[in-house]
C-alpha cells in the first residue's frame, strides 16, 4: 500500500458529506480522491481536486480503497463489487442486513487478502470511552442504560424515514446499530432480546421510536432507547456498577462540529461536557473519530488488524435482527 491511500467515497449524503469526507480529510496518509455522487448540488460541492463518477465500478481503477456511505440497503452489493476488483473497503454502519450477509462479506475479503471494516465510530465517542476509564471504579456493571434521543415532530423525509424493511430503513438499524455495538463492546454477548419498534409521526413508514432491552451472557442487562419523538431527553448514559454509578447528559459533541464544518484535526475538537458519579463530576475523555480512520491506515500499513472487525458488525446484526423479530411479534427472543 503506498504512503497516500486514494480514497473512493461512494455516497454524499450526510454520512458521507459530513463524517466520511472531513475525516479522510484530517487523516494523514490518506487522500480523498473521488466521490459518486449523481446529484449535481452534491457534485458542486466537492472540494477541487477530487473527481466525481456516477458509479461505484467507476472508482475502481482510480482509488487504492472504498467507503461506502451509500443507502443502507446498497452496502453489501457495492462493498462485495469493490473486494472482488482488488480493493480494501471501509462500510458505513449497518454493514448489512444479516449476520449472514457480513459474514459472507468477511469471508470474501478473507479470501482475497483484503481489508473490510465498519464504521462504528461511536466506540470513539468521548462519553463511552469515559465509561470505559471508569470501569474500575464502578465495579461489576450491572445496568447500562444507553439512550440517542432527539425532538423532531416534523419528519425530514427520505429513506431512513419512508423507506422499508428491504432498505434497512428506521432507527432500529440505524442509531441502534451504534447502541447495540457499544452495549456489545462493553458487556460482552448476548443472551436474549426485546424490543419496541413504533411509528409514531404521520406520513413515517419506519420505526422513529423503538427500545431494545438485551440480557447479556453475564447477567448484565442494557435498556437502550433510539427515538425522534422525545420531547423530553433522558441522560445519554446512566451506568449502574456495583461500586457506583456514571451519569452523562448530552450527546458527544463531534457531529455536531462535523456538521459545522469544522476539522476533526483542530484542537479541542473532540472535548465533552464532564459526567457525574454520584454529586462528582468527572472529566469526559477527548472523543476521537479520527481514530476509527487512522487504524484503517494502521491496518493498509499491514501494522494493526481493522478498528472494527466484520464479524463484530455480524454479532450485533444478530441482536437487531432478534430485535427487530421481538417487535414484529411481541416476545423475548434467545439468541444463544
Amino acid at each position: 500500500m503506498a504512503d497516500e491511500i486514494k480514497v473512493g467515497l461512494v455516497g454524499y449524503g450526510p454520512a458521507g458529506e459530513f463524517f466520511h469526507a472531513p475525516l479522510i480529510a484530517a487523516t494523514p496518509g490518506l487522500r480523498l480522491a473521488a466521490v459518486v455522487t449523481g446529484d449535481p448540488e452534491k457534485a458542486a460541492r466537492i472540494g477541487p481536486g477530487v473527481a466525481v463518477v456516477r458509479h461505484a465500478a467507476d472508482l475502481h481503477p482510480l482509488v487504492d480503497l472504498v467507503v461506502v456511505a451509500s443507502p443502507n440497503r446498497t452496502h453489501v452489493p457495492i462493498a462485495g463489487e469493490a473486494l472482488r476488483a482488488g480493493l480494501p473497503v471501509v462500510v458505513d454502519k449497518p454493514l448489512a442486513a444479516t449476520a449472514e450477509e457480513a459474514l459472507e462479506l468477511a469471508a470474501l475479503a478473507r479470501e482475497r487478502g483484503l481489508m473490510l471494516t465498519v464504521f462504528q465510530n461511536r466506540r470513539w465517542d468521548g462519553d463511552f470511552l469515559t465509561i470505559e476509564r471508569l470501569r474500575p471504579r464502578l465495579g461489576e456493571i450491572r445496568r447500562f442504560e444507553s439512550r440517542f434521543e432527539r425532538w423532531r415532530p416534523v419528519p425530514k423525509g427520505g429513506w431512513r424515514e419512508q423507506g422499508g424493511p428491504e432498505d434497512l430503513a428506521g432507527l432500529l438499524y440505524d442509531l441502534g446499530s451504534h447502541l447495540v455495538d457499544q452495549a456489545l463492546q462493553l458487556l460482552g454477548p448476548v443472551a436474549s432480546v426485546y424490543a419496541e419498534a413504533d411509528v409514531r409521526r404521520a406520513g413515517v413508514r419506519a420505526d422513529d421510536d423503538s427500545f431494545i432491552a438485551l440480557t447479556h451472557a453475564n447477567g448484565a442487562r442494557s435498556h437502550l432507547w433510539v427515538s425522534a419523538v422525545a420531547a423530553d431527553l433522558g441522560p445519554r448514559f446512566r451506568v449502574l456498577g456495583s461500586e457506583a454509578a456514571y451519569v452523562k447528559w448530552g450527546m458527544d459533541p463531534q457531529e455536531d462540529r462535523l456538521r459545522a464544518g469544522r476539522s476533526p484535526a483542530e484542537p479541542g475538537f473532540g472535548d465533552g461536557e464532564p459526567g457525574f458519579v454520584g454529586d462528582e463530576r468527572v472529566p469526559t475523555e477527548p472523543g476521537n473519530y479520527r481514530a476509527f480512520y487512522e487504524g484503517v491506515v494502521r491496518a493498509l500499513w499491514g501494522e494493526a488488524p481493522p478498528p472494527v472487525t466484520p464479524e463484530s458488525a455480524a454479532e450485533a446484526l444478530v441482536v437487531l435482527r432478534a430485535a427487530r423479530v421481538s417487535a414484529d411479534e411481541g416476545r423475548v427472543i434467545a439468541t444463544s
